[in-house]
């Protein structure tokens, strides 16, 4: 057998891009996938549209984007960032385009143009691809090689090995990389929504904004965004960033905090009061609830006037200073108590993983064992939503697909 035979375990973004890599470098490839399709995550991602990258082209900056793994990812960013990620799929004929939040997605808005892109990138590079092949179990011989064994008792070997099996959602989805002598760090969700059983919130869902600001008072966590309400409770990129930054303690917090809403971040409670003073002015004989302050909805608007204990009849010229002071706070400084979480599907991320400690990034190589490689999310790296995730994907496979090469 060839040294440079080269099995990569996982047909995700990150094990596609390290085998093309691999392969395109003139490498003998093989990719062993254990269902009976490859690149699900990308094809469901962005709702169906694929988060390619983002458009942040400063490689320190793109590293604060990850509540773990940052630092170790800034060497690879310098060497394959969301510049090179643009090219390399315009290179393969497919154009990105940037929307106004950064997030950058094929103009097509199909995730599907993606999956082929890669899929037809890894059969022109010679790239062989092996379905239903679920790896039981792997040891490494006396002479260095790795000895695979698959579902059905088949056997496979290679001189070098990648693991890029996907973020450790049980432990056991790291026990390949245990067995060949690595630490895993526990896994515990990093991007979801809160439920809240709050009645007049999961009245409003479907109300969304562009701007708030949730805090975690308990977690010392707060995060500007949008803000989208559900059935089930708050959802949006704020919460999903608050969750990524504080996933290990609000799993310490079994999920179960209060959470303080900020539905108008830009305003404090000084300017909340003039705007009050002014519609006193311009509307007093108007009802409070069908003159919200901008940009509130008039559905959350007078949920917000109710929850403040203030009559639905209430006139802007009978509002008193009380009831002023109470309604300024429910707009800026809502409570609620999450009761639990919800994965958040298209997205769903882990944090845990292989330990980053143990990995050398400059190749992405095992410090603990000479020819295993690592990818993607199966390290001890999670980043916010916004296309971060794919990046490190494509980075780390793209450095270790060139390393097994050489």
């Amino acid at each position: 057998m060839s040294s440079r035979q080269i099995i990569v375990v996982g047909g995700g973004a990150a094990g596609f891009f390290a085998a093309i890599a691999a392969a395109a470098a003139g490498a003998e490839v093989t990719i062993l996938e254990k269902t009976s399709r490859v690149l699900d995550k990308v094809r469901i991602s962005g709702g169906g549209r694929c988060n390619v990258t983002h458009a942040c082209f400063e490689p320190r900056d793109f590293a604060t984007r990850y509540p773990r793994g940052g630092r170790a990812l800034l060497g690879p960013f310098t060497k394959f960032s969301a510049r090179d990620t643009v090219a390399w799929f315009e290179a393969c004929g497919v154009r990105l385009k940037t929307e106004s939040d950064g997030r950058m997605f094929p103009i097509t808005d199909s995730s599907q143009t993606i999956v082929d892109c890669l899929i037809a990138a890894a059969q022109n590079a010679g790239v062989k691809l092996r379905l239903n092949s679920t790896v039981e179990s792997v040891v490494k011989d006396e002479s260095g090689k790795f000895e695979l064994t698959l579902s059905g008792d088949h056997k496979i070997s290679a001189d070098k090995l990648l693991l890029a099996t996907g973020g450790c959602r049980a432990a056991a989805a790291g026990q390949l990389a245990a067995a060949l002598g690595h630490q895993i760090e526990a896994p515990v969700p990093s991007l979801f929504t809160f439920q809240i059983k709050s009645p007049w919130l999961r009245s409003l869902a479907g109300v969304s904004l562009e701007l708030a600001e949730v805090s975690v008072p308990a977690a010392k966590l707060r995060e500007r965004g949008p803000l989208l309400v559900t059935h089930w409770g708050l959802s949006g990129p704020a919460i999903l960033r608050i969750s990524a930054w504080g996933a290990r303690v609000l799993h310490d917090l079994d999920y179960k905090f209060p959470l303080l809403v900020n539905w108008l971040p830009e305003l404090n409670e000084e300017r909340t009061m003039q705007q009050f003073q002014a519609r006193r002015e311009s509307a007093g004989a108007k009802l409070l609830v069908n003159v919200p302050l901008f940009p509130l909805t008039a559905r959350l608007w007078e949920q917000l006037v109710l929850a403040a204990g203030i009559a639905r009849d209430t006139r802007w010229s009978a509002l008193t200073r009380a009831q002023s002071q109470a309604l300024a706070r429910q707009i800026l400084r809502s409570e609620f108590s999450v009761a639990g979480k919800s994965l958040n599907k298209d997205e769903f991320v882990t944090c845990g993983g292989v330990k980053l400690s143990e990995v050398n990034f400059q190749t992405m190589e095992s410090k603990v064992c000479a020819g295993l490689f690592f990818a993607g999310e199966l390290l001890d790296i999670d980043g916010i939503t916004g296309g971060f995730n794919f990046q490190a994907a494509w980075t780390t496979g793209f450095i270790a697909g060139n390393a097994m090469a050489k």
